[in-house]
């Protein structure tokens, strides 16, 4: 496997130990709704994983096995891929890979949100990657959906769901127009609903405003460009509180500065 890339920021207020992990752990997890592991290798790989060391809590994750270990390691390759991977190549790669482990882990788990969750994602971003029209063609976007929507109705407060299963909606929309849409089982009014719960569930979160404000301009347009622009402009003002988290905010900058 290629070489991972380091995290590029100062990491050093992300560090944690069990202890501090488990305390942190509401706050840290209000996103993903990750039930706490009692395993310590588990624990061990989401400190990897926090800390920015995606490969660590990436390869600790899969060591320790189990639904607990294989989450961790999914959102650890997700978000190494999404963020910081340069080649495309790999990148789409490392999205089929997750998204076929959670599926397995499904089968064998299937009360497991995250399972759900780390599929539609990972095949989102895949999407993303290929062309969401190409995506849809190949019959994707019903996965996609169906994966959301068994992730929130096991984790009802799954922040992270409703901002994916918005942004699929916004995508698909802003992709092949409102009248196609409606065949991928996509509407204007259910994505709107979906970001503003997110951030209902998840207030501080800043992905949740870069989604949303993404979604209101891919939605409706110029007329909530201003909306958006406050998004981000709040998004880029949060403090980070991991590594994960500071990779959001810096992209809220960076779309500021656009």
């Amino acid at each position: 496997m290629a070489k991972w890339t380091a995290f590029p920021y100062d990491n050093s207020a992300f560090v944690q130990t069990p202890a501090s992990l488990k305390k942190a752990w509401p706050k840290l997890h209000k996103g993903d709704a990750e039930p706490w592991p009692k395993d310590e290798a588990v624990q061990q790989a989401w400190i990897h994983f926090h800390a920015g060391d995606f490969k660590k809590a990436f390869d600790a994750g899969l060591k320790a096995g189990g639904s607990a270990g294989i989450n961790c390691a999914n959102k650890a390759q997700a978000i190494y891929a999404n963020y910081l991977e340069k080649n495309e190549k790999t990148k789409l790669e490392m999205f089929l890979a997750v998204a076929q482990r959670a599926e397995a882990l499904q089968a064998e788990d299937p009360e497991n949100a995250n399972a759900f969750y780390w599929q539609a994602y990972a095949l989102g971003r895949y999407g993303q990657g290929i062309s969401v029209a190409e995506a849809l063609a190949e019959g994707l976007g019903v996965t996609i959906k169906s994966a959301l929507e068994t992730t929130i109705e096991l984790a009802p407060k799954h922040a992270d769901a409703h901002i994916a299963l918005g942004t699929f909606h916004a995508e698909v929309i802003d992709k092949v127009g409102r009248l196609l849409a409606r065949t991928q089982g996509a509407d204007a009014a259910t994505g709107l609903k979906m970001f503003e719960q997110a951030l209902k569930l998840n207030p501080k979160s800043a992905i949740a405003m870069v989604e949303r404000a993404n979604g209101l301009v891919m939605i409706e347009g110029e007329k909530r460009m201003a909306e958006a622009e406050k998004l981000y402009a709040d998004a880029a003002a949060c403090k980070p509180i991991d590594a994960m988290d500071c990779l959001d905010i810096e992209m809220a900058r960076a779309e500021l500065e656009e």
